[in-house]
This record gives C-alpha cells, sequence and structure tokens, in this order.
C-alpha cells in the first residue's frame, strides 16, 4: 500500500482532528441536529484535499466524501464554503473555524482511581 493511501486512509478515520494546520471546518446546526463540512489535507499542503461532510446526531463518526482534488488548490476550500451557504440557504446556522493542530502533544491525564477508598456507608444498626 503506498503512503500516500495509508495517509489518506489516516485523514479519514480522525474527524476533525485529522484537518491539516489552517484548513477550514464549518459546523453547521439546525434544532437537535448537527452537520460538519470538513477540509482535509495532510498538513502543510493544500492539495490533495477532500472535503468530507458529516451527519455527527445521526451517524456518529461516518463520514461521506462530497469533493476531492488533486491538483487545483482551493478547490477543495471553495466547493466547502458553497456547500455551507447551500446549508444556510436551507435554513441551517453554519459558523466557520479554522482548525489547528496542537504544536505539543496534549499532557497525559493520570489515573488516580486505585488511589481512591470506597466510601463507608453507616446503616441504622450502627447508629445506635
Amino acid at each position: 500500500m503506498s503512503t500516500r493511501l495509508i495517509m489518506l486512509a489516516l485523514l479519514v478515520s480522525v474527524p476533525v482532528v485529522g484537518a491539516s494546520q489552517g484548513n477550514p471546518t464549518y459546523l453547521c446546526t439546525y434544532g437537535e441536529l448537527t452537520r460538519r463540512v470538513v477540509v482535509m489535507s495532510e498538513p502543510g499542503v493544500s492539495v490533495p484535499c477532500e472535503v468530507q461532510y458529516f451527519k455527527d446526531s445521526e451517524a456518529p463518526g461516518e463520514s461521506q466524501v462530497l469533493w476531492r482534488a488533486s491538483r487545483q488548490e482551493g478547490y477543495c476550500e471553495a466547493q466547502a464554503a458553497e456547500f455551507a451557504a447551500k446549508l444556510e440557504d436551507w435554513g441551517w446556522r453554519c459558523d466557520s473555524t479554522v482548525e489547528t493542530l496542537p504544536s505539543e502533544p496534549p499532557e497525559p491525564v493520570m489515573d488516580d482511581s486505585e488511589a481512591l477508598e470506597p466510601v463507608q456507608s453507616s446503616t441504622p444498626e450502627e447508629d445506635t
């Protein structure tokens, strides 16, 4: 399997976090429903790219590729913006953000659950 296919598979399997630095993400809501339109590409490049569509409320974690570009810079960004505008025409409220990857990995969270002792509860017989 080529490196390019592996990278694309990784991008597809990681929503939003896989968006390269500086690429737009549109979060759209309509009542209780949520949609995301995300431009996906390798970090630091604009092509190749994909525009992925997520129906987070109905199918969490699943996405649909709406458009792809291998040579034309700006194509995915333009298509994503146009699709978000179309969702707004249909009554959705869309907010645009630019997803950025953290410069350093987050600090690990320490698990101290083994250090916790069970809470002692009293029964009516012990109170007398």
